[in-house]
């Protein structure tokens, strides 16, 4: 796998590629929800590069830019072992050089939820995403759909700027017990990451009583009530949504999505199920 560091390095190994290439973007401290995007990448194109950027754009005052997990040793090392070919790990200053003042905002998908948690959050994610993209020029981008929110905004941003690259969504990956993987799952005690898995646990207890005819706001309401119960000390948010606009849903219908962020300790969680109506 060959590493790279600036954009003009990159230019040089991108150029001697030969055929289709795909990017999966990530921030590092590596895990198997990463190493399934590299998977499914892999079957997709004939190249896979990876990029490695704890971007200080997306986090917000007070948030964990400092402290989030940086294992590079570790991350090249599964990256070679998933047959990366492939790694952009480029500094600050070559993202965002002396004088940078662009920023990329997608209006409507990007103002609830995270947008509303995280002011100017997706803003960040927008305008290092872009970048990556007209930087590597992959044919095809992939993404968890952990980060379910994240995935719509880039979706909406790469199709209003036309910009030629297919965004696809990886499903999420999950421990045994349901809990979905995380860079920031590394911040959980032994007894916060048991109790953990009420979030993933209210999320499915939710959409079985929505799909048995229930209300939504009983289900929803039942929801937090649970994760209240297992200790969590603040629910962001815990709603139903429309799986495309993101707008919530006081009736079960469509393609549905639900949605959830929560903070157990000092770790904030985030999870989601697709909601769907079968017949």
């Amino acid at each position: 796998m060959q590493i790279v560091r600036s954009s003009e390095e990159l230019a040089l190994a991108r150029a001697e590629l030969a055929g289709s290439l795909a990017l999966v973007p990530t921030m590092g401290a590596l895990h198997a929800g990463h190493m399934a995007l590299v998977e499914e990448a892999k079957r997709r194109t004939a190249n896979v590069a990876a990029s490695i950027f704890v971007n200080p754009a997306q986090f917000g005052e007070g948030e964990d830019f400092g402290r989030y997990p940086r294992r590079e040793g570790e991350d090249v090392r599964m990256l070679e072992d998933a047959g990366c070919d492939l790694l952009w790990a480029p500094s600050v200053a070559d993202i965002y050089p002396g004088g940078f003042s662009t920023k990329v905002s997608v209006a409507a998908v990007s103002e609830r939820w995270e947008g509303e948690a995280r002011p100017g959050h997706f803003d960040g994610v927008a305008t290092v995403v872009a970048k990556l993209l007209l930087s590597v020029h992959p044919d095809v981008a992939l993404f968890g759909e952990k980060d379910f929110q994240q995935l719509a905004v880039i979706r909406r941003m790469v199709r209003d700027l036309n910009i030629p690259v297919e965004i696809v969504g990886v499903p999420t990956v999950r421990e045994a017990d349901g809990l979905a993987l995380s860079s920031r799952n590394a911040y959980l005690s032994p007894d916060e990451r048991r109790r953990a898995v009420a979030l993933p646990n209210a999320l499915k207890a939710a959409r079985e009583v929505i799909l048995g005819g229930s209300s939504v706001s009983a289900a929803l309401q039942q929801a937090k009530q649970s994760l209240v119960d297992a200790g969590f000390l603040r629910i962001d948010y815990l709603s139903l949504v429309d799986a495309g606009s993101l707008e919530p849903l006081d009736a079960a219908g469509g393609e549905m999505r639900l949605i959830a962020a929560a903070v157990i300790g000092t770790t904030r969680l985030i999870d989601n199920l697709p909601v769907e109506i079968r017949g």
